[in-house]
């Protein structure tokens, strides 16, 4: 049996990171690892670029076409879905266990966790509760893993992983907890999500005055981890993608409902601090077409197929979208796929898109100003601030805290419409390799002169074990 072999996915951590800043990871090259660039998959984004790397298949092939897409069957979009089987191809780990049955694999963090054919895995997941409150948890298989391991450090610092406390806390957590994981179950196969670096360089921009420090911090924890495992483990360091500095977003569901393709619902709402007041939601099935905004890719899903071209013309003509994909057009990416927008909008490198839909902002839906991933037809990075209108924004955080305390039905709104915030994105492959996505591992497993890509390290992992 090889050495085990454990992958840490460093997201946002680009080649021109590496030098006075990242002493331990410059420990492995000097002990014979290989950095270079890693050609990422589009959409660069996370659960893409994932399962890419666990398939070694583009879009087209493992259907993630995106963090999030719209379910024709459901009506609905979806973002953050955690089931394995939405992953429409053999992982790595399924194809290693048909030929080496007794060999062992971990899973932290990585996406598409619950019900993969893993030995273990732990991922968030909260209980969502019939007052419409909900716990925040954790899921693991076997049953009570990851209690084990909060018995020896500790509860999993939720408020750190996402929202406007996003931090290195909760990637200190992940790798406390991968390795006593790896010290308890020994896997053959171990592969850790550490998220630091995704929030602050979104949130502040690759160039904001604490970036240095931050990429400090996440190299201190991957020293940390590497003295702490065996020395006959081997590491292999991945990057789903790199961050560019972005100044313009690009409300996309404005320009298509100003145009007449989108039908909101209204609602008269009365409670919590909404009094008499009516607010909007998006009607997918009911629209012509709508956008499901992912960082700097949109998937536009067009309803009356008529209207397809007179889209992608009004986009084309757009400032900040720099290219507009039909199906046909999809091929090149590899991302044609029954999930993928009809069209597929790709913004300029300083722009990204928003999912906001509604004209006014006093009509936004009540879930526009909380942390909530999963009703908003998109991902969005404003759910890191905090909304400085407020008087005294720390305060307002409190009193509702503390009327959740005491059992009051209470909304976290405390979030911020402005996306002129956010100073990083990414999503469109970036125009300078170095600032995208990076691969570091043993320079003897690498074939010397081949640019590897996500799809590659599918391969790397199977020819470790081979």
């Amino acid at each position: 049996m090889s050495c085990p072999l454990v992958i840490l996915n460093v997201v946002g951590l680009s080649p021109y990171m590496l030098g006075n800043n990242t002493p331990n990871i410059n420990k492995l090259l000097d002990k014979g690892y290989q950095s270079q660039p890693l050609g990422v998959e589009f959409p660069a984004v996370t659960t893409t670029a994932q399962s890419a790397m666990v398939t070694g298949k583009q879009a087209k092939d493992h259907g993630i076409v995106g963090n999030g897409w719209y379910f024709h069957e459901l009506a609905e979009v979806g973002f953050w879905k955690q089931a394995n089987q939405l992953v429409q191809a053999d992982k790595v780990w399924d194809v290693l266990k048909r030929n080496q049955p007794e060999l062992t694999v971990s899973k932290l963090f990585w996406w598409y966790n619950m019900y993969a054919n893993v030995d273990n895995s732990i991922t968030p997941r909260p209980h969502y509760l019939a007052d419409g409150n909900k716990i925040f948890d954790l899921y693991s298989s076997p049953n009570g893993l990851h209690q084990q391991i909060e018995q020896k450090i500790g509860k999993f610092p939720f408020f750190s992983f996402w929202g406007p406390k996003a931090g290195v806390a909760a990637s200190q957590w992940i790798a406390d907890a991968a390795t006593i994981e790896f010290e308890q179950n020994k896997p053959d196969l171990q592969l850790v999500y550490l998220p630091h670096l995704d929030y602050c360089l979104q949130k502040f921009g690759p160039n904001g005055p604490s970036i240095a420090s931050e990429i400090q911090a996440i190299d201190r924890i991957i020293g940390e981890m590497i003295a702490a495992y065996p020395d006959d483990v081997e590491f292999m360091i991945v990057s789903e993608y790199g961050i560019t500095e972005v100044d313009k977003p690009v409300h996309i569901n404005k320009i298509l409902r100003e145009k007449g393709y989108i039908n909101v619902r209204e609602t008269l709402v009365d409670s919590g601090s909404y009094k008499n007041k009516t607010i909007e939601n998006i009607d997918c099935a009911a629209s012509s077409a709508f956008a499901v905004a992912d960082h700097q890719c949109a998937h536009i899903y067009v309803n009356d197929k008529s209207d397809i071209a007179e889209i992608k013309r009004l986009l084309l003509d757009t400032d900040g979208i720099e290219q507009v994909l039909d199906k046909n057009e999809q091929q090149k990416y590899g991302l044609q796929h029954n999930r993928s927008g009809d069209l597929v909008a790709i913004s300029q490198a300083n722009a990204w898109f928003t999912y906001y839909f509604w004209l006014d902002d006093n009509k936004a839906p009540e879930f526009a100003r909380t942390v909530d991933i999963h009703r908003k037809v998109g991902y969005d990075p404003v759910e890191m601030f905090v909304d400085q209108s407020f008087r005294f924004p720390v305060l307002q955080v409190v009193k509702r805290l503390i009327k959740k305390k005491l059992g009051f039905r209470y909304l976290m709104d405390v979030i911020p419409l402005d996306a002129t915030l956010v100073k990083g994105s990414h999503g469109r492959v970036t125009d300078d390799p170095n600032a995208g996505a990076i691969l570091i591992s043993s320079k003897q497993k690498l074939t010397e002169g081949k640019h590897y890509q996500q799809t590659d390290v599918f391969d790397l992992i199977l020819k470790h074990f081979s």
